[in-house]
């Protein structure tokens, strides 16, 4: 496989163009991009020149634990080696106990496991496993939250961009603003809202919640019978921290979702925890017993991953590595606030980090700023991505559609080195997007000309 890799790699770009999405080939050229990747290790991305880049995506979160760590790879190797039999169906998996036995350790307050393929899988699970439990058609999420694609999850999430042209979507789902506990107060009274489902820390936009919030919440859906269920897709595994963000305010969720990092990032794993009685009352007798599952969720590989993730978080300390590195990070970083007027906030826990940037105040700054405002809401952000990864090597994200934050969701492998790479790299950038006339607002036009004839 690695020598068919090696030989069609060149024609990446064609074969997605011809068999997949040819506008997200289109994308990658006009951003720069397309350098073709050729490996990955540890939190480091290579090119197909031998650059190494500091990898601050890590597959929207997936790699906590780094690309192609060690002990994964053994441990993934060790269950083909061993000719297990996987997916028997009328059987139960050895590895699926033992990894969820590990998870009800960190979360000693939830009972019981059920596995799926994908974080949109726990969500959908999560949707049914609280109408089924509850009684209750309603489901309330966050405005500009982020719950996933497929129609269940697609209908928990916010944002007008990946919801337009897919309507209609699933009935009695009803959002409220983020940290807004009367008007949460509001939507549970009726008491025909089985669940409230949040991320702790919203991903698009890395927005943190008020210290009375998520304390708030959980006090009210206990109030009216409905139940707490906390996304922790991206902000678990010790993303922020802790193993879960919601630790950091004491809650205790009626259930949890975890997925992304837990994979190792080489198989597609999530995992809804929740307390016995909601498990009971789906899976509540014999000729119920499949219920509701997915053929290939409790597959030994994945399974395997979990089990390694694990390992490899508690032996390395990397929740206790992504407290210290992400407080460090996120000073240094504040740090530069005062001295540039385009940047406006940094926030975050743990290695979840948001950078806000804004309109400034002196007049040829906030006139260039407009321009590109107008042409597309949150392309400045592109201005400081794009050179970013051409001129410092570095791959990261904006915060979501429209969003004026760049969101840092690294390996929380990264070491002081690498933080010292972000801080000086980010500098300079920066300080590039207030030199009018400059290579950044040089860069900032020919974006806003793209997006012109885009929207011609």
């Amino acid at each position: 496989m690695s020598q068919l890799f090696a030989d069609r790699q060149a024609q990446r770009s064609a074969l997605h163009n011809r068999y997949l999405n040819e506008q997200f080939v289109r994308v990658l050229k006009t951003i720069g991009y397309d350098v073709g990747f050729q490996k990955g290790q540890g939190q480091y991305l290579y090119d197909r020149e031998g650059a190494r880049y500091l990898d601050l995506l890590s597959g929207f979160g997936v790699f906590a634990i780094g690309r192609n760590h060690p002990v994964m790879r053994e441990a993934l190797k060790s269950v083909l080696d061993a000719d297990l039999p996987n997916l028997v169906q009328f059987d139960v998996s050895t590895l699926a106990g033992v990894l969820a036995e590990r998870l009800l350790k960190y979360v000693p307050y939830l009972d019981k496991v059920f596995f799926a393929n994908s974080g949109a899988e726990c969500v959908e699970a999560a949707i049914k496993f609280a109408r089924g439990a509850t009684g209750r058609p309603g489901i309330v999420y966050c405005a500009h939250g982020y719950h996933g694609l497929t129609y269940g999850a697609l209908s928990l999430t916010g944002d007008s961009n990946f919801r337009t042209g897919f309507e209609p979507l699933l009935p009695g789902c009803t959002p409220v603003p983020f940290n807004d506990l009367a008007a949460l107060e509001k939507a549970l009274a009726s008491r025909e809202v089985a669940a409230f489902i949040v991320e702790p820390i919203q991903g698009k936009g890395v927005n943190l919640p008020t210290d009375e919030f998520l304390p708030g919440a959980a006090a009210l859906c206990k109030k009216y019978g409905t139940l707490f269920v906390a996304d922790e897709i991206q902000t678990g595994m010790g993303r922020t921290g802790r193993f879960l963000a919601v630790e950091h305010w004491n809650v205790e969720p009626d259930m949890v979702l975890l997925s992304k990092s837990l994979s190792g990032g080489h198989v597609p794993v999530g995992a809804v925890l929740t307390r016995k009685s909601i498990f009971d009352k789906i899976f509540n007798q014999m000729d119920r017993a499949v219920v509701h599952g997915s053929t290939f969720s409790k597959n030994d590989l994945a399974m395997a991953a979990g089990i390694a993730t694990l390992d490899v978080m508690e032996s390395e300390k990397l929740i206790d590595a992504a407290a210290k590195r992400g407080a460090e990070l996120r000073l240094a970083l504040t740090r530069m606030v005062p001295g540039y007027e385009l940047l406006k906030e940094v926030r975050g826990k743990g290695l979840m980090i948001g950078i806000e940037f804004g309109p400034p105040k002196s007049l040829r700054l906030r006139a260039s700023w407009n321009v590109l405002e107008t042409a597309n809401k949150g392309l400045f952000c592109q201005l400081i991505t794009v050179p970013l990864f051409k001129d410092h090597k570095i791959l990261t994200q904006v915060a979501g559609h429209g969003s004026h934050t760049i969101k840092l969701l690294p390996p929380l492998t990264i070491t002081e080195e690498d933080c010292s790479w972000i801080e000086k790299a980010f500098d300079d950038v920066i300080a590039g997007s207030h030199k009018v006339p400059g290579a950044i607002w040089s860069l900032g036009k020919t974006l806003v000309d793209n997006a012109v004839r885009r929207s011609a």
